[in-house]
Formats: structure tokens, C-alpha cells, sequence
């Protein structure tokens, strides 16, 4: 009998109303919500410095205040990462609003990641820039805290920053009373749990071929049924919107992976082993995953405030677009005062020659400054573009006016022995638990490079978008990026995993030309991943790009044109050529 764990946040500032809809929708045995990210974790540790009783996801609370009720009357278990910086003040707030609503609520929470007070001890502090000591330092824990405090009988289990996949790992792993060596199982709900824990990315969002998809208006939340093998079925509510196809599936697979090995704190997940498979309607089974023992040390989250930026972007309408933007370099360069230590100028010819609006005859100039000084990029930075007004390009205008600065941040992933991070289950009456690291680990490594198929002979190529046949998802992991592209046949395969090289990708996204790419293939996903390093800088926080999270990066590789055999290329072709899917 398979356990069905639904999931109703995939980030923090997801649909509020996802909680009620996932409990009142059908039947579910437990809810999880996943509302942490690396930005997150800043964002949370910046709540806790003002005061110490927050940096948890409040969103949470107000929900849990809406829906405990139904959820303990349904008998549905609630496990989430809410906690971020802070799980015990969320688990004290939880308890407030149960006696406030008369509810008898059994209230549990894990903690032990917070290593900040031990980072320069463990050493994380020179992981990081020694110039910028972290604002937070959370180790990515496993799931086996959650499992003890619902052996407990919890009815709400609050973590801070455990894997991502860990709130659905622990309640499968609770319900059918795995072992922590049974490797298999637990990387199959490991691949489970990455492909429901954002939401509704599972569902239709975010997805490549989302024109195919009947009903995208108000996609369903994604369910996993886990069998006591570990294999799952991926579905969603009856009647709600979205789809659950192969290739949905496929797509939240790839996101922000890196190689063929996914390593968490229990267990590493063979990527490669994967196998997906319709099972009817907005339902897919994945089997066969194939789990390894998990590396000798935590994956550590380290933010720090690194500075302060500020930005302007000016609107150049027109006929010489490139001269008017050389004059405001020019002028701002003269006019600034102390020049910040960074200051990057983007332009982007948006405009177009003859254009029918004059929004679409416009380019747009960004300005970037960074400083560790808050008065060079605030009011100096600021006052000197607002001055410019009458005094540069015909039709000066900015789409905004600037602001005083605001400060940015970077992260950093540190490693820490497991054995040197605390994991402690609270239990609902207060006991507490050590949770001892897994007995067994593996060094992690690359995976072999597997057999490929031949290239296809055919002879006749046209140019289209690589989008013309393949699908991408792409995310952030830091500095770095991943981009993984899949096609849906055979043919299509052999083709894929010949033509679209490193060299390739470096041809068709100039921004990653000097950059060091990594090229995964994936033969069971029909897939090749690249991982892009660098190409976001010091990570999503210091907004050092145009795309800072990279959500958008497979898509601007799938618009881009190369060479594809005729007779892979659907009969609309000429569609595609136009840039549609």
C-alpha cells in the first residue's frame, strides 16, 4: 500500500492558498512544504538580526492558522522546512496558534543546522570570502530527525534547513519503517521528493512545452504515492489544472542537478538509474532508481553580506542607440565622484527599425554598482543619474528613478565533517534525540561516462531552433548553472547527445564561451546536462545578471538555431523557425 505525500510550496512566496486546496482536494496522508532556497536562508537571517523570535516563514504560520484544524481533523501529518534560521520559534509560534484555536496539536520540530556560532571552529568561515564572514551557516541535514519525531506521533514536524528532499524522504521512510541502509528505497524517494518539492514546476509550470498542456491556468500541487520499494507514481488532485506527463516529470528531474550522483546527508541518488514512465492520466511511475551510501560530509549554506549595489536603467529610444549609450557611459563616468569598486554597463537592444510603439523602438542601458561602502552606490550613485536628465541623449528617461542602495549578499557552499553537525529531533513533549550521521559512506565521484549511440547519417539538415525538438529546464546552484535538454524519441536521442557538445553550447550562449562547462548525459532520460560554472557570479543574492536565478537560461538556448536531420523536425517547421513550440 503506497503512501500519498502532497506538497503545497515549492518556495517562499508561493500560492498562499495551496495549503487548503492540497487538504481539502482528495485524500493525502501527509502535506509537505518546501519554502527555503539559498536566498532564502539570507533573507530569514536578515528577519532573525532584527529580531531574534523570527527568521522563520511566516506564510507558514498564517496557513497553518487557516488549515491545522482540517489537516488534524483529516488525520494529514504536515512536515516542513519552514523553520529556516529559527524551527524552534516556529514550533513555540505553532503551539500558540493551536491553544488558540482550542486545538490539541502534537508539535515537533528538528534542529542542529545552525553551525553559525561554530564557523569559524568547523572552519567555514575561510570556505567563504575571509573579507565577508557569514550572516548564516546552515548544514542541508537528512530526513531521519522527521522520521523519529513521527515515530513520536507528531502531527507537525517544523525543520530549518534540511535537503529539499528530506520533508518527503522522512514521512515514507516513518510509514514503511526503511533502515538507514536500505539505499535503494531511500534514493527512490529522494527522486520523488526533488520532483514534488517545487511545487508546481511538476505540474506544468515552468515547463517548456507548456502550449501542449490543455489548462495551465491554476496548476494542482503535486502528490507523490511511494510504494515500500521506493518506487512512486507522481500525480496531482483530481480536476485541478496542469498536467503530470512523462515530460513534466522529466523536467523537474534535471532541475539544478549537477552529474549522474544527487548526494544528500542519507543517501546518494543515482541519477542515471532513473526510469520514467506514464501510468495514465497525470500519472508517472519512476522505478529502478539505484541509491548509494551518502558522502562523509554535510553540505553547509553559507551567506554573507558582501555589500551594498545599486542600479539604473536608462531608456534610449530611437536612431543611434550605441552612440547615445557611449555618451551616458562617458557622463557618468565623468560625474561620479569615488567610483564603486564594481560598476558593470549592459545594453540591450530591445528596439526595433521602424517600430508601430515607441516602447518597441527603445533599448534598455543598465547601470550595476557595487561597493562596500553604502554612501558610494546610494544617494552619490543615484543623484548623479537623476542629474543627467537634462543634460545627455535626446529623449532621456529612466524606468525608475534609482534608489539609495540596498545591500546584496553571496553564497558560498561549505563541507563540514557529518560527524561535527548536531541533529536533534524535539519530540512533541519535549524529549530530545540525537540523530547520529549514516554508518556507511562513499566518497562522491563522477559518474562513468555511459556508452552513446551512433550519430544518425541523414544527409539533409535545416537550421531551426534547438527548441524545435528538444525541451530545457535550467536553474541556479550558487555561481553556477545547470541546463538540462531532453528530447522525446530515439532518433532524436542519437542526435541530441552527438550534436549538442560542450563547444556546442559555448557556440550558442556566447555568455558561457570562456567559461568551463561540464556535460552529464542522462541515456535513461533521453537528457544531457550542463553545468555552466560561474556563469552567476558570486550567486542569485548579488544579482550580478540580467537572469540571476538562471530560470530563463534553457530557454534562451532553446531559441538559439542550429543544424537538425530534416527528418527529425516535425511537419511544422516553419512554425518553429518563428520561435514557436
Amino acid at each position: 500500500m503506497s503512501v500519498r505525500i502532497g506538497n503545497c510550496s515549492g518556495f517562499y512566496g508561493d500560492r498562499y492558498s495551496a495549503m487548503r486546496e492540497m487538504l481539502e482536494g482528495g485524500d493525502l496522508d501527509y502535506l509537505t512544504g518546501d519554502y527555503l532556497a539559498e536566498l532564502t536562508m539570507l533573507i530569514l537571517g536578515r528577519d532573525r538580526m532584527k529580531d531574534p523570535s523570527r527568521g522563520y516563514a511566516k506564510t507558514f504560520l498564517r496557513q497553518a492558522e487557516d488549515c491545522l484544524g482540517l489537516a488534524l481533523d483529516r488525520g494529514v501529518k504536515i512536515v516542513t522546512n519552514a523553520g529556516g534560521v529559527n524551527p524552534v520559534g516556529l514550533a513555540d509560534a505553532l503551539r500558540e496558534v493551536a491553544d488558540r484555536l482550542g486545538l490539541s496539536a502534537r508539535i515537533a520540530h528538528v534542529e542542529g543546522d545552525d553551525l553559525i556560532a561554530r564557523a569559524a571552529e568547523l572552519g567555514l568561515d575561510r570556505q567563504g570570502d575571509p573579507a565577508t564572514p557569514p550572516l548564516t551557516a546552515n548544514a542541508y541535514l537528512g530526513a531521519w530527525g522527521i522520521v523519529e519525531c513521527l515515530n513520536a506521533g507528531a502531527d507537525v514536524v517544523v525543520t530549518g534547513r534540511v535537503t529539499d528532499a528530506s520533508v518527503i524522504v522522512g514521512p515514507a521512510a516513518a510509514h514503511f519503517g526503511w533502515a538507514r541502509d536500505e539505499f535503494d528505497k531511500l534514493a527512490g524517494a529522494v527522486v520523488a521528493g526533488h520532483v514534488i518539492e517545487c511545487g508546481t514546476q511538476a505540474t506544468g509550470g515552468n515547463y517548456s512545452w507548456f502550449t501542449e498542456i490543455p489548462d495551465l491556468t491554476r496548476p494542482g500541487f503535486p502528490i507523490a504515492e511511494i510504494d515500500a520499494d521506493g518506487s512512486s507514481v507522481i500525480t496531482k488532485h483530481a480536476g485541478t489544472g496542469g498536467a503530470v506527463t512523462v515530460d513534466t516529470v522529466t523536467a523537474q528531474l534535471l532541475y539544478e542537478i549537477a552529474c549522474g550522483r544527487y548526494a544528500g546527508p542519507d543517501v546518494t541518488a543515482r541519477m542515471d538509474s532513473v526510469q520514467v514512465s506514464n501510468d495514465g492520466p497525470d500519472r508517472v511511475r519512476i522505478s529502478d532508481v539505484t541509491g548509494e551510501a551518502p558522502p562523509p560530509q554535510y553540505k553547509v549554506s553559507l551567506n554573507a553580506l558582501a555589500g551594498f549595489r545599486n542600479e539604473a536603467t536608462f531608456v534610449l529610444t530611437g536612431l543611434d542607440i550605441e552612440a547615445k549609450a557611449e555618451l551616458v557611459r562617458q557622463q557618468m563616468d565623468s560625474w561620479l565622484g569615488r567610483k564603486p569598486q564594481e560598476l558593470e554597463w549592459t545594453l540591450a537592444r530591445t528596439d526595433h527599425p521602424d517600430a508601430d510603439t515607441e516602447e518597441a523602438a527603445s533599448a534598455l542601458l543598465r547601470c550595476t554598482v557595487r561597493d562596500t561602502d553604502p554612501n558610494v552606490v546610494g544617494r552619490a550613485f543615484s543623484s548623479a543619474a537623476v542629474e543627467l536628465a537634462l543634460a545627455s541623449y535626446p529623449g532621456f528617461t529612466l524606468t525608475a528613478p534609482p534608489s539609495n542602495g540596498q545591500p546584496y549578499a553571496v553564497f558560498t557552499p561549505g563541507y563540514v565533517d557529518a560527524d561535527q553537525v548536531p541533529h536533534v529531533a524535539v519530540l512533541p513533549d519535549g524529549t530530545r534525540v540525537d540523530i547520529a550521521p549514516s554508518p556507511q559512506t562513499r566518497a562522491l565521484e563522477e559518474v562513468p561516462e555511459p556508452a552513446v549511440p551512433e550519430a544518425p547519417t541523414s544527409s539533409e539538415t535545416v537550421t531551426v531552433p534547438l527548441g524545435t525538438i528538444a525541451a530545457a529546464r535550467s536553474g541556479d546552484k550558487g555561481g553556477n548553472a545547470n541546463v538540462g535538454v531532453w528530447v522525446r524519441t530515439d532518433e532524436q536521442w542519437r542526435w541530441l547527445v552527438d550534436a549538442l557538445t560542450v563547444d556546442e553550447v559555448k557556440r550558442m550562449l556566447p555568455e558561457a564561451k570562456e567559461l568551463d562547462v561540464v556535460r552529464h548525459v542522462l541515456p535513461n532520460l533521453r537528457a544531457v546536462n550542463f553545468v555552466i560554472e560561474g556563469i552567476l557570479g558570486r550567486g542569485v543574492a548579488s544579482q550580478a545578471r540580467f537572469d540571476p536565478q538562471a530560470k530563463g537560461l534553457g530557454e534562451w538556448l532553446r531559441s538559439r538555431h542550429i543544424e537538425i536531420p530534416a527528418d527529425l523536425v516535425p511537419s511544422a517547421a516553419g512554425a518553429h523557425q518563428e520561435g514557436h513550440v
